[in-house]
């Protein structure tokens, strides 16, 4: 049987081919999430540079006295990314979830990265 790990992994292999083949040279959204924070990076894969990102690591969010394990904390971080990248040029982006379902802290981050002017 495999391992949740393996599982993991496949599915983010799987979704970075998909990514690389339908995303027509638009930079990607990263999302990473950990038990207490979660981070985002608009990426351009073409240049290997990181253009906006926004994490709950940083130092305004934690004098918030907010915790980056919950779904306002990843609609902040989305708010904040779009803004970024909306300041950077970046309009089009291509959302890359990793290995996470597209559920909870991940879906709200992303309706929050749309709301916030970035389309995908």
């Amino acid at each position: 049987m495999a391992s949740q790990q393996g599982l993991q992994e496949r599915r983010r292999q799987r979704l970075r081919f998909q990514l690389r083949r339908k995303s027509g040279g638009r930079p990607r959204l990263s999302v990473f999430r950990s038990s207490k924070h979660i981070h985002a990076q608009i990426i351009d894969d073409a240049q290997g540079r990181t253009l906006a990102s926004a994490s709950t690591l940083e130092k305004t969010l934690r004098d918030a006295g907010k915790t980056g394990a919950d779904v306002s904390a990843a609609t902040v971080i989305g708010k904040l990314i779009a803004e970024r990248g909306v300041a950077a040029g970046v309009k089009t982006v291509v959302f890359d979830r990793g290995s996470y379902l597209y559920h909870g802290r991940v879906k709200a981050l992303a309706e929050a990265a749309r709301e916030g002017g970035l389309s995908f």
